[in-house]
């Protein structure tokens, strides 16, 4: 079973980490997926910097806990997601709830739910 779980927590970090890639390659396509223009070059730096920054260091560190079996790597994407879920609940409140709010908040709750997971089966120290 914990063999699954890592495989799980393995293919949610390649998730993160394509993400984050894409953002590298392809900012302004992929912005708008996610509901954002940028407003010229600086704009472009800024998606290309601060999205593969959140996707890559948590898909990064999800993927050191899938491989070694250790739990203390997954605070860092249990950290972005949740601090990620957060704001957008800010945001459900202060701006309102259209239809398209949702599907990324589910997102971000069920890669919490796996990481947490994750967290529960691991090891404190990783596999030796």
């Amino acid at each position: 079973m914990r063999n699954v779980i890592r495989g799980i927590v393995g293919l949610t970090a390649v998730f993160n980490i394509l993400l984050g890639i894409g953002f590298l390659i392809d900012p302004a396509q992929l912005g708008l997926r996610f509901f954002i223009t940028a407003l010229g070059t600086q704009g472009l730096a800024t998606i290309r910097a601060d999205f593969p920054a959140f996707f890559l260091t948590g898909g990064i560190f999800a993927l050191v806990g899938a491989w070694r079996a250790w739990r203390t790597p997954l605070l860092v994407p249990l950290c972005l997601l949740g601090l990620a879920i957060s704001g957008r609940a800010i945001s459900l409140v202060a701006d309102g709830a259209p239809a398209h709010a949702f599907p990324p908040m589910v997102a971000e709750a069920v890669m919490i739910m796996i990481l947490a997971l994750g967290w529960n089966s691991f090891d404190r120290e990783g596999a030796r």
